[in-house]
């Protein structure tokens, strides 16, 4: 029987919930489980491929060729797998296949409406990609904010699939920001109990709620009150604090008893991840001891997720070589032969 895993997003975007995401996904593998991940994008484009990556940053490729989105790029690379195109779905998408049927009249003549059609059309792609006997878990990324109209109709879809499936089979997790005021020195919950209020108003309640934070949140009352203010057991609240090293985030959840946390709300029997090879390389990362200078040029350099997996390829080289990878990103049009030589003076080797 499949388990599913929603991941959700309050108060402001970009707070790594793709991270939070594959980090889940890590630990659950690192159990024995079988585990796959999936990115429901809310936004009308088909895919990211016209879209500006300076706003929306890289556009990751699958190897059937797909165009998806950059969180697909943590997941290959926390996971150790490789995904396809069925792992990223956007509204456009839907929509796009949606108003195809009632083209060809696959609806019989139905008022064709947001709910059930739409929110039908998404659930399939939730159960397209499970179909096998034994337990998997599909951790599905919503993207966007809670409370935004246009992913509305992702969150009742997966508030369907959690009826559909039974609680025993559904776990909801919520990425919230716990602002850190340092004119009062002190974390604010109130963001996350508003956060959590709107997403109670869709008829889900979160299971988890994972706190993203800039500061070590110090007081444990915070996590007291998260807890109480949004009906969810004391340890089910859990600090995501931002991390130095990107791939200390699992290490960092572990440490919040995340997998013994899941596996009960679950109702999983699992023996304790083993996340040894992890923390070597965690490890290794911190201890490295020479540096190159590597020249990164293009077009978009003004956002540095617009060559996200250039970049992290560079650093994981980096951690095979025991070298930190100083990049120097070089906007192309600034190039002439003036200035090239400069430009190169100071590198190492440049892409």
């Amino acid at each position: 029987m499949t388990k599913y895993i929603f991941v959700t997003g309050g108060v402001v975007s970009g707070l790594g919930k793709g991270i939070a995401a594959a980090s889940i996904g890590l630990i659950l593998k690192n159990l024995g489980l079988s585990v796959v991940n999936q990115k429901f994008d809310p936004y009308l484009n088909i895919d990211p491929g016209t879209m500006n990556p300076i706003q929306h940053g890289e556009v990751f490729v699958t190897d059937d060729g797909a165009e998806t989105d950059l969180d697909l790029g943590h997941y290959e690379r926390f996971l150790d797998v490789e995904l396809d195109g069925l792992a990223n779905i956007t509204t456009g998408k839907v929509y796009e296949s949606v108003i195809a049927k009632e083209r060809e009249g696959g609806y019989l003549g139905e008022c064709v409406q947001v709910i059930p059609h739409i929110t039908n059309e998404i659930k399939s792609r939730f159960y397209r990609n499970f179909s096998t006997d034994k337990t998997e878990i599909a951790i599905i990324e919503v993207g966007g904010t809670v409370g935004d109209i246009e992913s509305q109709p992702f969150i009742d879809a997966i508030r369907q699939v959690g009826r559909e499936v039974g609680k025993d089979n559904s776990l909801y997790i919520h990425v919230t920001l716990v602002p850190y005021l340092k004119a009062s020195g002190e974390h604010k919950s109130k963001p996350t109990q508003h956060s959590v209020k709107e997403l109670q108003g869709m008829g889900i309640t979160p299971d988890i709620i994972v706190l993203r934070c800039d500061e070590p949140i110090t007081d444990e009352s915070i996590f007291r009150k998260i807890a109480n203010f949004c009906n969810v057991k004391p340890d089910c609240v859990i600090e995501n604090l931002t991390l130095p090293v990107l791939y200390e985030a699992p290490l960092f959840l572990e440490k919040a008893q995340l997998s013994s946390v899941v596996c009960r709300e679950l109702h999983l029997t699992a023996p304790e991840p083993d996340l040894s090879e992890w923390q070597a390389m965690v490890a290794a990362i911190k201890s490295r001891s020479k540096t190159v200078t590597i020249g990164l040029v293009g077009k978009y350099v003004q956002l540095h997720d617009a060559y996200l997996s250039v970049a992290e390829a560079l650093r994981h080289a980096g951690f095979a070589l025991d070298s930190m990878i100083d990049i120097q990103w070089i906007d192309s049009e600034t190039i002439t032969e003036e200035t090239k030589d400069h430009i190169l003076a100071d590198l190492d080797g440049i892409i």
